[in-house]
């Protein structure tokens, strides 16, 4: 894949750029606000006329997509080594992370895509259980890439941190071809052994880049795999070798890829997000203004990739203060209405001094 793209950089001689990522809550999917068919994030240079960074970044979002743009955050801030201007400076992304309500992004008209954000990420969407391709794809592949270290510490530490990034113990990792060759059942009870951390989002991307397994990757595709690879190979990891081979429609399995480090980008948001709404009322930025309990705690799973104990989310609710009934009720189809609720905008600034975490993953 040859990630190029025009850009106004190429020519130019500034050495900052602004990256925004703009997320909603659609059907209780989380999405991304996207340019060029997917492939970009509403971006532009910092102009002399921009006041600011947030001011540079609202011109460049609204000129590109016509996204009003609400609660917004300097998300991270990092050099682009590959890029460079024409005086060889290399790049400064400054990003940031805005929130969009759904009411807003259905009267949005432009030509930008929003797009769901499990696309670009397919192994963080465990919302109908651990994800296939974690095990039989992902883990195989960062095994033999730990195996491939140059010496037994370095080895070491890649499993190790494969373990903490993709939730497996030491032991469920000893030996790869003990992941290789297990049942469905025994993979599910490996992978629950050790907790899933949800905002680990931009460790596993990162290490993915560096394992050479994401189109992105300056060593995409990887040598220890591209070696044993044949082009006859089916879809799954088979060898008498018990080396783990990627099969060739890999490039559609690890997610959609991005020019630059835009998909980097929106791996950062997702962490953040999901870190934050653990202790800040964020989710709300992406509600309507009435909704009903099962509606925000399907959002909430949307964000957080995993499902919730119902009675531990209301439980959670109730014990915050977070929201008030409006005395009104859902209009239904089947069954019975649902109540409808806002949120409490006065317990925000609340809320920043209290402990207050999502309700663990139902299991």
């Amino acid at each position: 894949m040859t990630l190029s793209y025009s850009h106004a950089h190429q020519q130019g001689s500034g050495t900052t750029e602004v990256v925004a990522v703009l997320v909603a809550i659609t059907d209780h999917s989380a999405r991304v606000l996207t340019v060029d068919q997917g492939k970009l994030l509403p971006n532009g240079p910092l102009m002399p006329l921009h006041r600011s960074l947030q001011a540079g970044v609202r011109q460049w979002v609204e000129e590109q997509t016509q996204q009003p743009l609400g609660y917004l955050e300097q998300l991270y801030t990092f050099v682009d080594t590959n890029r460079r201007n024409v005086d060889g400076h290399a790049l400064v992304y400054v990003s940031y992370l805005g929130l969009v309500q759904e009411t807003q992004m259905q009267a949005r008209q432009s030509q930008a895509l929003w797009r769901d954000w499990y696309d670009y990420f397919p192994w963080e969407n465990h919302l109908d259980g651990t994800p296939s391709i974690i095990l039989d794809y992902i883990v195989p592949a960062l095994l033999d890439w730990a195996n491939a270290g140059s010496d037994e510490v370095i080895q070491q530490r890649r499993r190790q941190r494969i373990g903490l990034c993709w939730g497996l113990t030491a032991a469920s990792i000893a030996d790869d071809t003990d992941i290789e060759n297990a049942s469905a059942a025994s993979h599910d009870k490996a992978y629950e052994s050790r907790e899933w951390v949800a905002e680990h989002v931009l460790l596993r991307y990162e290490m993915l880049y560096e394992a050479g397994l994401i189109p992105e990757a300056p060593t995409y595709p990887p040598s220890y795999q591209l070696n044993e690879q044949t082009s006859q190979q089916p879809a799954s990891y088979q060898s008498t070798s018990h080396q783990p081979k990627l099969p060739t429609d890999w490039s559609q399995l690890i997610g959609v890829p991005m020019y630059y480090d835009h998909r980097r980008v929106i791996a950062t948001a997702i962490s953040r997000l999901r870190a934050k709404i653990e202790y800040r009322p964020l989710i709300f930025g992406l509600m309507p203004d009435v909704f009903t309990l099962s509606q925000l705690q399907q959002s909430v799973e949307a964000l957080s990739g995993v499902r919730l104990h119902k009675q531990n989310f209301r439980r959670l609710l109730d014990s915050q203060n977070l929201v008030v009934p409006t005395g009104q009720s859902s209009s239904a189809q089947r069954g019975r209405p649902a109540k409808l609720y806002r949120f409490r905008h006065d317990i925000e600034l609340q809320s920043l001094l209290m402990d207050s975490k999502l309700p663990k993953r139902n299991k």
